[in-house]
């Protein structure tokens, strides 16, 4: 019963909907792109042709420049010049979507993605008609320029799906790779409720009731009314009932919620570390202990603290002996006496 139920359609989600179904007959959440993002990639797949056409360009001419005389003629010269604009305009945006999974430089940079009406992946004929057909009638438009493109704004905006001309004829549309989740914090306690919150009693209060809670009011920007007020009065019906002593004063749900929440943080982290502390007491070989350093040749420094002894790792070695030669025992080596 703490499921959110499915939100009423709303204009806004329906824009923001691609309508895209999966072989198993499950909706996918899949936003479609509109203006804004696809002119922010064209602008981008703009500058990358420009980059194209300068670097194909300094080939051509030094091409140009290696033919002989009587090779070379006005003729071979446009005929290089239209391959080459044909390959910026054409060849850049059918190769990146055949090679790249539908996806030019703009639009990895914006997050999109050219896939069939069904959702399926573009293939090549489809990305050739896209190429095609914004060349013709929307960019550059060879025919009658602004009046296509006047008309291919009219038709994305128009467009459910925010396609333009080239997706209409191949069949094809564009779609975002990334979510629009909004990230939110979760609601903080309210100061007037610490001092009701210092005096609970949170034995009876599982895991599970917390972590509901807490998922509850991560999520209740993405709940619709009334839902979203009747889970809050679920939640806090079934927190309250192991939780003494009742609030102070009226609140909405939430805000006992995070009171309570924010309570039972603070008291965790107090128990880690007092367990922490006596962790340290009873073990210090567990603890990080401080290292004495060499103090570098100087003036003479105030006296410091020792430093704390570390336990020797292992046992000492034994003093080395030497045999006796008169009882064939070992005996021990006088250090200021040396045999020999």
């Amino acid at each position: 019963m703490r499921a959110q139920p499915p939100a009423p359609a709303r204009a806004a989600d329906r824009w923001a909907d691609a309508g895209l179904v999966s072989g198993e007959a499950v909706e996918l959440d899949v936003r479609a792109a509109r203006l804004g993002s696809r002119v922010l990639a064209l602008l981008i797949d703009l500058l990358a042709q420009a980059v194209l056409a300068a670097t194909l360009s300094v080939g051509l001419s030094m091409l140009l420049l290696a033919l002989p005389t009587a090779v070379l003629d006005a003729a071979l010269s446009g005929a290089l010049q239209t391959v080459l604009l044909v390959l910026v305009l054409v060849g850049y945006p059918v190769l990146m979507e055949r090679f790249v999974g539908g996806r030019t430089i703009g639009k990895l940079a914006v997050g999109l993605r050219v896939v069939r009406a069904d959702g399926g992946p573009v293939g090549v004929g489809q990305s050739l008609t896209r190429a095609l057909v914004g060349v013709a009638v929307e960019w550059p438009g060879l025919v009658l320029p602004l009046l296509s493109w006047v008309a291919s704004v009219t038709v994305m905006v128009t467009d459910p799906r925010g396609r333009r001309l080239g997706d209409l004829v191949a069949g094809t549309m564009v779609v975002h790779t990334r979510g629009a989740a909004v990230w939110r914090p979760v609601p903080l306690a309210v100061p007037a409720l610490l001092g009701w919150a210092h005096t609970l009693d949170l034995t009876r209060l599982d895991d599970g009731l917390a972590l509901a809670a807490r998922q509850y009011l991560g999520r209740v920007h993405q709940l619709v009314e009334p839902e979203r007020a009747r889970l809050g009065r679920e939640l806090w019906a079934e927190v309250a009932a192991v939780i003494t002593p009742p609030p102070p004063w009226a609140a909405p749900e939430s805000v006992y919620l995070a009171a309570v929440l924010a309570e039972r943080h603070r008291r965790a982290v107090g128990r880690l570390r007092r367990t922490r502390g006596v962790t340290a007491s009873l073990w210090p070989e567990l603890t990080a202990s401080p290292v004495a350093v060499a103090a570098s040749p100087g003036p003479a420094a105030p006296e410091a603290t020792a430093p704390t002894v570390l336990r020797p790792a292992a046992p000492a070695l034994a003093v080395p002996t030497q045999p006796d030669p008169v009882r064939g025992q070992p005996a021990p080596v006088d250090a200021e006496h040396p045999v020999g």
